[in-house]
């Protein structure tokens, strides 16, 4: 795998692994992580147009995130190529919990900006660990596409990264800490509904009869 630096940068950062049982059913649905890879793609794109909209003052976080937002949009064009190979219908399904549940934690005022790149970071941080946890399992196209993202995303990641630490007044640390606790939460905690970024998800108990 290249710049194996990159990936164990992102697997510190992380604080915990993605769980096996997330894995498994990943490969159960393969239909829904692919359509919500897309639509995560997507939302990806849009992100970063927001904050180039909000933020025309700061040059460097312009060109990061026009770059990023081109990279991200062409990755949901080849999602979306791959679904309709597979014969798989893109269509709207509901968000996962992870990036609304990161995100009802920023602060707001002057602060904003540097909790959305942290953010930012962890998202495309764990895009990344998501995506080297599932190419030993995959079919050898999809594990061959996967692997080519892993190298723009944990850019994305680092991307975001630099960002808060050149806007922030002082260090960033605690607010990372902060996050990864959150983040870790999100992911390993049982969820009711898979997604690419969801917990895993555990079976309803039949009611009684």
């Amino acid at each position: 795998m290249k710049n194996p630096d990159l990936l164990e940068e992102i697997y510190q950062f992380l604080p915990c692994p993605t769980p096996d049982l997330w894995v498994e059913q990943a490969l159960e649905n393969l239909d829904i992580l692919l359509i919500d890879h897309a639509q995560c793609e997507k939302k990806a794109a849009s992100n970063a147009m927001n904050l180039m909209y909000r933020y025309v003052d700061r040059p460097d976080l312009l060109k990061k995130m026009s770059q990023l937002a081109r990279e991200e949009l062409l990755h949901f064009e080849q999602v979306v190529g791959i679904l309709e190979e597979r014969g798989i219908k893109y269509e709207h399904i509901s968000a996962a919990r992870y990036a609304s549940g990161l995100r009802q934690h920023m602060r707001k005022g002057i602060y904003e900006l540097i909790d959305v790149l942290i953010i930012g970071a962890f998202i495309e941080a764990r895009s990344c660990e998501r995506f080297m946890a599932l190419i030993p399992h995959l079919d050898a196209p999809l594990a061959k596409y996967y692997r080519s993202l892993v190298r723009s995303e944990g850019r994305h990641y680092r991307d975001y990264l630099e960002l808060a630490q050149q806007y922030a007044t002082d260090s960033i640390d605690e607010r990372i800490a902060f996050f990864a606790q959150i983040e870790k939460e999100l992911i390993e905690a049982d969820d009711d509904t898979f997604r690419f970024h969801s917990g895993p998800v555990v079976p309803q108990a039949a009611p009684l009869q």
